[in-house]
């Protein structure tokens, strides 16, 4: 295999709050597991992130906690960068976009795109809330969206349809910060990155890519169909990177352009001699992004680099999908998930989480965490199949041939084939990036493994040739699963008194006359009891800072999360999801009088959801546990007063009465209105 010169790159993580699991599994770990084998292989390959500390979201975290922006996203970085550390992810550079080389990188950057004339000035409508009394970025501002009805649509990008939006297209906007339908738009001269320009040379070099994944390309492809739009790169910010020009100095770039550029300033800064290698001639760029960063790696950071004219464009970008927390969202609010914070002290080994997630990248589809899931996977697969093939030849090797694999003439030829192609098959999965793929057939190696060990019954036979080849099979199992279990890869090669340095005689049997060392153990089964305590350890957000927030909410004080506009179309109404739910929990909102905190359920098959509503006053608790209630189900949720809502609850309010609309009869939990 020719070796090559790769660049990975991982999405630069908002440094406002603390990553789960699913952030971890959706670009971090699939691309560290990339870099390891690469660089195993022999490829000159660097994996390169960071975090992104600017935008608007950061602004109003540090507002709600108290804090500076700066001292903010210092803090938050180190928290990642720990978390990052513990779960063995190989960058080779972890930056930020708030260091002085990241903004006179992006500076740099963007004169060179204006010099070439793809910069245009133009007239803006930012979405400016009332009640805030703040402009909203793209991400604040929600509404309907225009082009499938989906309600809970951002400013930028319609999650549902992908359809790319400006905040003025948006159906009946709303405050995503407040709740507050008290939207205007501001016109102001704003700085535009003239996208349709370079639309025909990102048409030309996305046609032919048959390396992307069907859904990546697809989606690319259906916005160059739509037709690109100037994107605006400026807003009207107190925190981020100045613009160098003097007419826009009181204007900061928006994060969405800058922040790409991060992963050019995390490479000078690796090595300021070798990082332009890696960033022209044949060296081959690599992206590892979630589902909602798609757009910025398929479509605008490569127009940026076309403009610019001096880098490559991406070779792979890696979108991945979304990973689901037993049958249902990941909810900070709701303590419901996996929070990486927690694993260091919740008593299990980094690479038994790293095998667990790897067997659920979402590669092409969402997938789902469930205890009981990965409980087995661990059981069967890493310890009933891996694990046992390992320990059994291994300490066979010690207790009938005193630690010494024997040097034989194999006579089964055929089986060593059938472990060469082996062999063969999981290598192009990992060239291929399908590293879920990789991760099965290497399962499948080991079972054939197994198989044999089963077949040819060497306690009964003592066949020396039994142990060379199952020892030899081991050495490629801990070579192949080492980008999955670093750790664990290592405490095996120890055992067998082998390096690395061996991938390059991967198929060849050469562990001959070869002395090993003591065999042991090297996972332990995961009982009952400890899913229980991991589940506890692992399910409880860390509260770093106190709310200092006061959030203004007029429209939820009275019970309306979402104020529904005079007038929607009948096609509009039949998109709304009504649900008959009941009422299984309440407890009052820690910081607000007239919130109550509901749980809510929705029907087998759904866990229930948590809505907040403003029924304090109307309704007493006892009254409201097991009452039946309408639920509009399709909504984005929102957080209210610190506590995210998963729904809205129907009411009728007259005369400064609220009171709950519920069937007329009782009725299936979970039934549709229609």
């Amino acid at each position: 295999m020719k070796k090559e010169k790769r660049l990975i790159t991982v999405a630069l993580p908002y440094t406002n709050n603390v990553p789960h699991i699913g952030n971890v599994v959706g670009s971090h770990l699939p691309g560290d597991i990339f870099a390891r084998y690469c660089r195993l292989i022999g490829h000159d390959a660097i994996l390169i992130g960071g975090t992104d500390d600017h935008g608007t979201a950061i602004e109003i975290a540090a507002q709600k906690y108290g804090k500076t922006p700066k001292e903010l996203t210092k803090f938050y970085y180190k928290i990642h960068k720990n978390i990052y550390d513990w779960f063995n992810i190989s960058y080779d550079n972890f930056s930020r976009t708030d260091k002085k080389i990241h903004h006179e990188t992006a500076k740099e950057f963007f004169l060179e795109i204006y010099k070439k004339g793809y910069i245009i000035e133009k007239e803006l409508k930012l979405p400016y809330c009332k009640d805030c009394n703040k402009q909203l970025s793209d991400r604040y501002i929600e509404g309907t969206c225009p082009e499938c009805g989906h309600i809970g649509a951002r400013g930028d990008q319609c999650e549902k349809c992908s359809s790319l939006l400006e905040p003025e297209d948006l159906i009946k906007p709303y405050c995503a910060i407040c709740g507050s339908i008290k939207i205007e738009f501001k016109e102001r001269k704003h700085l535009f990155f003239a996208l349709d320009k370079i639309s025909k040379d990102l048409e030309k070099w996305i046609k032919p890519n048959k390396i992307w994944r069907s859904q990546v390309k697809q989606l690319a492809l259906s916005w160059l169909k739509e037709g690109l739009k100037p994107r605006c790169i400026s807003r009207d910010l107190k925190w981020g990177i100045d613009l160098p020009l003097k007419e826009y100095k009181d204007l900061k770039f928006y994060v969405w352009f800058e922040a790409p550029i991060g992963y050019i300033s995390s490479t000078k800064e690796w090595n300021s001699k070798k990082w332009k290698q890696y960033w022209t001639g044949k060296s081959k760029m690599y992206h590892f992004i979630g589902k909602d960063n798609i757009p910025f790696h398929a479509i605008f950071f490569p127009g940026e680099l076309i403009a610019n004219g001096k880098y490559n464009l991406p070779y792979n970008v890696v979108g991945l999908q979304y990973l689901n927390y037993e049958r249902s969202k990941f909810s900070k609010s709701k303590n419901w998930g996996v929070f990486c914070e927690n694993l260091p002290n919740a008593g299990l080994d980094a690479d038994y989480w790293r095998f667990y997630l790897a067997y659920l990248i979402p590669e092409t589809k969402d997938t789902e965490f469930l205890w009981k899931d990965f409980q087995l996977r661990i059981n069967t697969e890493l310890i009933g199949n891996f694990g046992n093939f390992i320990n059994r030849t291994l300490s066979f090797t010690k207790n009938y041939f005193n630690k010494k694999i024997p040097s034989v003439t194999v006579k089964d030829k055929k089986f060593v084939k059938q472990v060469e192609k082996q062999i063969d098959v999981i290598i192009k999965e990992y060239e291929n990036v399908e590293l879920k793929k990789a991760l099965f057939e290497i399962l499948k190696l080991s079972d054939m493994g197994n198989k044999y060990f089963e077949k040819k019954e060497p306690w009964k036979t003592k066949d020396p040739e039994v142990v060379f080849i199952g020892a030899n099979i081991c050495k490629c199992l801990a070579l192949l699963i080492q980008p999955f279990i670093p750790e664990s890869s290592q405490k095996i090669l120890k055992i067998l008194n082998c390096k690395e340095k061996d991938w390059k005689n991967i198929k060849k049997f050469n562990l001959k006359n070869h002395k090993i060392k003591e065999p042991e153990i090297i996972f332990k089964k995961l009982e009952y009891d400890k899913i229980e305590e991991l589940k506890e350890k692992t399910s409880k957000v860390t509260q770093y800072f106190e709310n200092k927030e006061e959030n203004k909410m007029p429209e939820q004080e009275k019970g309306k999360e979402l104020e529904m506009h005079d007038k929607i179309s009948f096609e509009e109404f039949q998109k709304i999801d009504l649900r008959v739910g009941k009422i299984t929990k309440i407890q009052p909102h820690p910081d607000a009088d007239k919130l109550y905190i509901l749980m809510v359920d929705l029907g087998e098959g759904e866990h229930d959801i948590q809505l907040v509503a403003g029924l304090k006053g109307y309704y007493k608790e006892d009254e409201l546990v097991g009452k039946q209630v309408v639920v509009v189900r399709n909504l984005q949720p929102a957080v209210l007063r610190g506590v995210e809502s998963q729904g809205m609850l129907l009411a009728a309010e007259f005369k400064g009465k609220v009171v709950l609309l519920s069937p007329e009869k009782e009725i299936e939990t979970g039934a549709k209105i229609r």
